[in-house]
């Protein structure tokens, strides 16, 4: 977050786009933006419609209703929804299933928030689990 409220964020990441990578405003419909106001940032270059549609659609659509369950359930404090503001990094599912990208999209939000309200993962935790740790793509 930046400046006073995170509206400096979501305004820098709007106004500086890059060829292929076309941030977003989180929005449930036409004009009914999410609070906080949330900016979806893509994790790849966007190549072709087929992308676009997921980004402008599913994955656009979840994240929105993520944040707005966030909001319905109470993660964030009445206050924090006025002056926050979320960055979420998308990455598109190459499954060409646009349901199984919603659903992606909308778990993997809820979680972040949580855990972002939550301090999760604390620094113990971080330190813990370091030598165990193993990421799902090791192989690759």
């Amino acid at each position: 977050m930046q400046g006073r409220s995170g509206r400096c964020c979501v305004a820098n990441a709007l106004a500086r786009q890059s060829a292929g990578h076309t941030n977003l405003l989180a929005v449930l419909t036409p004009n009914l933006a999410v609070k906080p106001a949330t900016v979806l940032i893509t994790k790849v270059t966007i190549k072709g419609m087929k992308q676009a549609v997921q980004m402008f659609g599913p994955a656009q659509a979840a994240v929105a209703k993520a944040v707005a369950d966030s909001v319905a359930k109470a993660s964030f404090a009445p206050i924090s929804v006025k002056i926050l503001s979320l960055s979420v990094a998308c990455s598109l599912l190459d499954c060409g299933r646009q349901q199984e990208n919603l659903r992606f999209q909308l778990r993997g939000t809820k979680l972040a928030i949580k855990n972002a309200m939550t301090g999760k993962p604390s620094a113990a935790e971080v330190v813990a689990g370091k030598d165990s740790a193993q990421h799902p793509f090791k192989g690759f």
